[in-house]
């Protein structure tokens, strides 16, 4: 049976709680958050700030977070719990809702595997009559639970349709993994084996099965741009990677910034790439991002702008370079963003613009100084001609 909108909550089967009281049952007229998450994944433990302030926010609506640690890693159940709780204990002083330990799978099997929820967090949210309102990730809740508690949220159109898209591409997803397992269980002792000649087979063979991958398509062009450093084959590879970023209708931003990330990585030495292509590609994705995300725009930009003002800096406009980085600072302040996201973000911008400025920079408590090793403008770049894209969109 499918776990949806609208479905009966499954009870809540848990024999260890090493947070707050044990919870038997779903209370009628109360709104229950049940949250799947594991110390290992990184989404999870950027969501936990957040799930705090809405345990803050909203208890005196009748609100209680649950949280299921039901994937944690460890040889023995004993191992997990004294790992989970010593994490807890270090981590999450100020948490503020219960956590269970399920070590027998039960959970997952009751909820996760009937709701096709592949991944974690994974996100529940129980409504007062003790039916499914909302399955997703924690920080869609923000919006979402406003609703649920006034009622309107299960009858709406939004809703309805948010779910049915929803075990859609959960349901893909599934199929995917089908097709990715094998691959992966290929790609990953040829990584740790730095055999680049078996790893490229394994991944050739994952993105003919599936060509929109994005993970499979990333590594394709790392494998041959800068661990095999094969031009000949690699260049079409990219230039075909970055036509299929531009042309991209669902997560192109995404696929924009992985592209040239392929490029101007400050992480990855480049000088092998034949310079002139280079920059005309960084120069299609960078236009791309800002097209999408304009900067007058209220669009996130942590996420992509660090990779176009690589471009930029690179190209030896700085001052371009130096304002989007700024107004990748500025986004982090959008009270939507949690504490836990902002504080992964923060430190790579502000080194980034801090490099950029060749001087100290703060942002509240936290200061960087320019690195000594990090390159000045290049002076091939110094003497290039302007991008048009390089005026103020």
């Amino acid at each position: 049976m499918v776990l949806q909108m609208e479905s009966p909550a499954p009870s809540i089967k848990v024999e260890d709680w090493l947070r707050g009281e044990p919870l038997a049952n779903f209370q009628p007229g109360k709104v229950y958050i049940v949250e799947f998450w594991a110390t290992w994944c990184g989404p999870c433990v950027t969501a936990m700030p957040h799930l705090v302030q809405l345990q803050e926010q909203y208890r005196e609506s009748g609100v209680e977070i649950v949280g299921v640690a039901a994937s944690e890693d460890a040889p023995t159940a004993d191992e997990a719990r004294t790992k989970l709780d010593a994490w807890l204990t270090e981590k999450c002083s100020n948490l503020n809702y219960r956590i269970a330990f399920d070590h027998t799978g039960e959970m997952n099997k009751l909820w996760r595997k009937p709701s096709f929820s592949v991944g974690i967090p994974a996100s529940f949210v129980v409504d007062r009559d003790g039916h499914i309102a909302f399955v997703g990730h924690p920080m869609q809740l923000h919006e979402v639970l406003p609703k649920v508690l006034n009622g309107s949220w299960r009858a709406s159109d939004e809703a309805k349709a948010a779910d049915a898209e929803r075990i859609a591409r959960h349901q893909r997803k599934a199929r995917e993994l089908t097709l990715t397992n094998p691959i992966y269980a290929k790609l990953r002792p040829a990584m740790e084996a730095q055999d680049w000649t078996a790893a490229l087979s394994a991944v050739e063979e994952g993105v003919a099965l599936m060509p929109d991958n994005i993970d499979l398509r990333e590594t394709q062009a790392n494998l041959l741009l800068h661990k095999m450093r094969d031009m000949q084959t690699g260049l079409p590879v990219m230039r075909q990677l970055v036509r299929d970023a531009i042309r991209k209708k669902f997560e192109a931003e995404h696929w924009t910034a992985m592209a040239l990330d392929q490029l101007f990585d400050p992480a990855t030495d480049n000088s092998h790439l034949p310079p002139a292509e280079r920059f005309e590609m960084g120069k299609e994705l960078s236009e791309q991002i800002l097209a999408l995300n304009p900067p007058q725009g209220d669009g996130p930009k942590f996420w992509s702008y660090p990779a176009v003002a690589r471009y930029y800096h690179e190209s030896g406009n700085k001052d371009r370079a130096i304002e989007l980085v700024e107004l990748a600072l500025k986004s982090l302040d959008d009270p939507q963003i949690s504490d836990g996201l902002k504080q992964r973000r923060l430190p790579d911008l502000l080194q980034a613009l801090a490099n950029y400025k060749g001087e100290k920079v703060c942002y509240g408590a936290l200061c960087a100084a320019p690195q000594n090793n990090f390159p000045k403008v290049p002076k091939r770049a110094r003497t290039r001609t302007k991008h048009k894209t390089e005026e103020k969109t």
